[in-house]
């Protein structure tokens, strides 16, 4: 069974900390999600040594475990790192502010996301006040770009050229795993989402959880990440989907002013 307990003992010892590393590179390298076998197959490690290296991984929140597919990707400390600043500051420290407005003011889920070449990554879930939670997207998962109201909202604010790069990227993984999201949807969908300034995501992932998205830019205009607002299809009406998009709006533009001040 290769359901990791993350208290497991971590190894100890200056080669450990060098296996460890070489154990998340693997794992970064497989976006899909690495097994525990195909770890061990191209690391040359043992399997028990696999075993107790991702469990330090798991412990420390760089990597997380999806446990239907029993599989692991890079965690939520992992891309907050890679993401930080000379100064010691991450873009999630000049989002923060931001998601706890947008949840206060919904009483929805808002989430900042950041964008990893043709996948997105979550950084950050802030709960709202509604009692009904959508279960759309954790911290620390990772979809194809497109996949999701931010994930959409990344991918229609890149241009053409680099959208046709991601799609090809992503095309064979987004066949065999996201069937829903057609080649069709995504010509619909980025260019609806380029019209409104906003994507959104009507349940296609989860049934019944809708989602609104907006791009973060940083100050050159490159497309960092994204915040986004998911709820229960019911709290998601046309008028309060333009409400809550103009909300996101304000405060992406507020994220890139601080991204100013994090990043002089």
């Amino acid at each position: 069974m290769d359901t990791l307990d993350a208290t497991l003992p971590a190894p100890t010892g200056a080669q450990s900390v060098d296996r460890a590393f070489q154990v998340l590179r693997l794992i970064a390298a497989m976006p899909e999600g690495a097994s525990i076998k195909s770890v061990v197959a191209q690391s040359g490690l043992s399997r028990p040594t696999v075993y107790r290296l991702i469990a330090t991984l798991l412990r420390n929140g760089f990597a997380v475990q999806d446990p239907g597919r029993k599989t692991y990707t890079i965690g939520p400390a992992a891309l907050t790192l890679a993401r930080t600043s000379t100064n010691g500051f991450s873009p999630l420290d000049a989002a923060l502010g931001s998601l706890m407005h947008l949840s206060d003011l919904s009483g929805d889920t808002s989430f900042f996301s950041i964008r990893e070449g043709a996948f997105c990554a979550c950084l950050h879930r802030e709960e709202g006040s509604f009692p009904v939670r959508t279960q759309a997207l954790h911290v620390g998962e990772r979809h194809p770009l497109g996949v999701g109201a931010g994930a959409m909202a990344i991918l229609a604010a890149l241009d053409q050229d680099q959208v046709d790069t991601v799609m090809a990227l992503n095309r064979d993984l987004l066949a065999r795993r996201y069937k829903t999201f057609t080649p069709a949807y995504f010509d619909t969908e980025i260019a609806a989402a380029r019209h409104r300034g906003w994507s959104l995501n009507p349940g296609l992932h989860f049934a019944n959880s809708w989602g609104i998205g907006v791009a973060v830019k940083d100050r050159e205009g490159a497309v960092i990440g994204a915040l986004s607002i998911a709820a229960i299809d019911s709290r998601l009406s046309d008028a309060r989907q333009a409400e809550l998009a103009r909300a996101l709006q304000i405060e992406a533009d507020t994220v890139t002013k601080r991204l100013d001040i994090i990043r002089p």
